[in-house]
């Protein structure tokens, strides 16, 4: 599925963007997951709202919740202090959603990859990211490199999960050598240095 994205602050957003964010909002997690809750928070003013448009209606949307602002945080035991200060504060990713009439064409993939590449250069490739995830999406998140932490809790009487997408350390891999082969050479290099040494040894001595 061919989409646009785009990604606004909360201020950027017009009265139609809102509009409809909202709409869809309120038709996916109210009305669908026939869920009472408030939708509208005050984080709203403080996130990114990134919006995929086709023909130029609204058809998915996530929410970027910059590290300063997010109040979800992880509680994996972190051993690496060079790590440890990047868990401190992180960005997070929420109310992701698909319109019905949308959905099964990977637009959902499609708007994650985008909010995780805008969280990674925004806020640093190192920095982990964190999502409330609905239980039933866990695998979808899992295919994304995020990792579950701690217990399942419900949210709204709906079950969720914390997970975390980390940043996985490049190691540098030893080529495997042969030890039988190395040692051969070793000695067939010794045992050519000492005749040669001989030889010249000999025309030295029969010089003389």
């Amino acid at each position: 599925m061919t989409c646009e994205f785009s990604i606004k602050t909360f201020d950027e957003l017009t009265s139609v963007d809102l509009y409809h964010i909202l709409k869809a909002r309120s038709q996916v997690f109210v009305v669908e997951q026939n869920c009472a809750y408030q939708d509208m928070d005050e984080v709203d003013f403080d996130c990114l709202h990134l919006i995929a448009h086709q023909n130029e209606a609204l058809v998915g949307y996530c929410r970027i919740i910059p590290p300063e602002f997010n109040q979800l945080k992880s509680n994996l035991a972190v051993t690496d202090s060079a790590v440890k200060s990047n868990h401190t504060s992180m960005s997070a990713i929420g109310r992701v959603l698909v319109l019905s009439a949308h959905r099964g064409e990977g637009l959902a993939r499609q708007i994650m990859t985008h909010a995780i590449a805008h969280c990674r250069k925004k806020y640093g490739k190192k920095r982990p990211i964190i999502i409330s995830a609905q239980s039933y999406l866990l695998r979808f998140y899992e295919s994304l490199g995020f990792v579950p932490e701690g217990d399942y809790y419900l949210e709204d009487n709906i079950e969720h999960v914390k997970m975390v997408l980390y940043v996985a350390k490049k190691t540098k891999v030893r080529k495997e050598r042969t030890d039988t082969a190395t040692t051969t050479t070793k000695i067939l290099s010794a045992l050519l240095f000492i005749m040669a040494a001989l030889f010249i040894l000999g025309l030295l001595y029969l010089m003389i």
